[in-house]
């Protein structure tokens, strides 16, 4: 009976190890430079507490608290990293390399609810202008990170280019 057993986990093991190595398509799945390099924990940990987002500044054209709009909250700020910042005020295109926009989504009493990040990784998803996401809960526990196509298939939309609706044309 144990041999049965130890045969029968032998064989599972194969295939749970077998799946875990391919995807749909067949293709041997690999963990890339760029997907080490994106993780939500160690980004919420460099925007609160190496380089404070709160010190960032505006998103151009925004106010603290202002309107939102879509699933981000009633009332939205959105904050721009330096090199963000740079890009936008001068209507460059694409934001380079290390890029963040951060947007934080509060309910109509004020409360903070979510944090949404965007962060521009060299490689990471070129189909979607390699743009990293996360999603934080109030107290920064991550809720959703990576290639979210709900994020991607919202701002992809973005006529300004790169994903980022506050540089389209006006």
């Amino acid at each position: 009976m144990q041999r049965k057993f130890l045969a029968l986990l032998l064989i599972v093991s194969a295939f749970l190890a077998i799946g875990c190595t391919t995807n749909d398509s067949g293709e041997e799945d690999t963990v890339s430079e760029t997907d080490s390099q994106a993780d939500a924990a160690e980004l919420y940990a460099q925007i609160t507490e190496d380089d404070d987002y709160r010190q960032w500044e505006l998103m151009p054209g925004t106010e603290e608290m202002g309107p939102g709009q879509g699933i981000h909250g009633e009332m939205i700020t959105v904050y721009v990293s330096d090199d963000a910042l740079s890009a936008l005020e001068n209507n460059e295109s694409v934001m380079p390399d290390g890029s963040m926009v951060l947007k934080e989504g509060y309910n109509s009493g004020g409360e903070l609810q979510e944090i949404v990040i965007m962060q521009k990784i060299d490689g990471y998803d070129p189909e979607n202008n390699d743009w990293f996401w996360a999603t934080y809960s109030a107290d920064g526990e991550v809720v959703s990170e990576g290639r979210l196509s709900v994020c991607y298939d919202c701002h992809s939309g973005a006529e300004g280019g790169d994903y980022i609706y506050t540089n389209d044309p006006g």
